[in-house]
């Protein structure tokens, strides 16, 4: 494994700070113990040379790369020029910057988090394991360069005749720490890169669909800032130029439906492009009744939380459930029970009015049959 070299200068920060570089010193971030390097010098040294304050001999590694300055209660990092590039928090460093406690310090490859002792503990072992953090950051971005997430598919089936009439895009990866729809989007929050993540996950979806016989109904996801960015209906505007005989259904969680209006206008929007419309998580939070009823979306998903076990709720949650399906029918909604995992519970909801169900007991989530 490669290790720091001895340097012997002192560093000038103050006497209470110390600095550490703590990950694993890997190009793939998953062999060897995680370490913790203190920044212990003033001009402490990265790169491929033996003679680096932190010598990283791997080909990505330029042989002067990086330099920390330890200042008087501030830490900078420079750039020397690089072929593949420092990065602080995601983003190329031109020039130097002042770094902060906890910033993801990446050379190449190489992904290192930036923790902050005082002098009075600088030797004892940190506790937080912040690696995976850092190299689910370094993994997010090649998932995003070069495309590395593999749809899942999962059947969405019409309860009165078990027919499957439909398939929710659910995203997955290989990729060590970015493996989950939720560790690919807490990296991207990172990186303020969530619309472009969700758009991704999207494309890819519907692009490899082509593994079925014949174009699959399909519903695929938003992310809630794509409400407050432009650009979300171009988006499907490009996919209905590609796939224009692909029936799709576009979903909203529950909780990013506030604006009656904004709504409206984007159920016209789709319409137009003859894409569907759902309502994602319905009950998860506070019910958007009002926006249900003015928005009439096509489809309305009801939460995890209102079925789990609903065979064994009370009379009164069944009275509640199925006001609320029956509401939607009322207005020419349909209706879809999400996370349905047992026979018992699929019987119930039948009972109870809902036209669709989703969950482990119709199937689980699975990539197309050609990959």
């Amino acid at each position: 494994m490669p290790s720091p070299a001895p340097n012997n200068s002192t560093a000038t920060t103050a006497a209470s700070t110390v600095w550490f570089l703590v990950g694993h010193l890997s190009p793939s971030g998953q062999s060897g113990e995680q370490v913790h390097i203190p920044i212990n010098s003033s001009r402490f040294s990265v790169g491929r040379r033996p003679a680096s304050s932190l010598c990283l001999p791997f080909r990505t590694v330029s042989s002067d790369h990086a330099e920390f300055l330890s200042l008087p209660n501030k830490l900078i990092l420079r750039e020397l020029g690089s072929t593949n590039g420092t990065y602080v928090n995601g983003h190329r460093l031109t020039g130097e910057r002042e770094l902060k406690q906890d910033d993801l310090v990446q050379f190449a490859d190489i992904a290192l988090r930036l923790q902050r002792q005082s002098g009075a503990v600088a030797s004892a072992t940190l506790q937080e394991d912040v690696y995976d953090q850092a190299l689910a950051l370094v993994q997010f971005d090649k998932l995003m360069s070069e495309r590395q997430v593999t749809p899942y598919y999962q059947p969405i089936v019409d309860l009165a005749s078990n027919e499957t009439i439909a398939y929710e895009v659910l995203g997955r990866s290989r990729l060590y720490g970015v493996e989950t729809p939720g560790a690919m989007f807490r990296a991207a929050a990172k990186l303020n890169l969530e619309v472009q993540l969700s758009n991704m996950l999207r494309w890819e979806g519907i692009l490899r669909s082509s593994c079925f016989e014949t174009p699959p109904h399909l519903f695929v996801n938003t992310h809630p800032r794509e409400l407050v960015e432009d650009g979300l209906i171009e988006a499907m505007r490009s996919v209905r130029e590609i796939r224009p005989l692909q029936p799709l259904t576009l979903e909203i969680h529950e909780g990013a439906i506030t604006d009656v209006k904004q709504m409206t206008e984007i159920r016209a929007a789709l319409a137009d492009l003859d894409i569907r419309f759902a309502f994602d998580d319905f009950g998860a939070g506070q019910a958007r009744l009002v926006e249900l009823v003015n928005v009439r979306p096509d489809y309305l998903k009801f939460d995890i939380a209102l079925i789990r076990n609903i065979d064994q709720a009370s009379t009164q949650q069944h009275q509640l459930v199925s006001s609320l399906v029956k509401m939607s029918r009322d207005i020419g909604v349909v209706p879809l029970a999400e996370g349905v995992e047992r026979e018992e519970e699929s019987s119930i909801c039948r009972d109870l009015g809902f036209e669709l169900g989703q969950g482990y007991f119709y199937g689980k989530p699975a990539p197309g049959t050609c990959f």
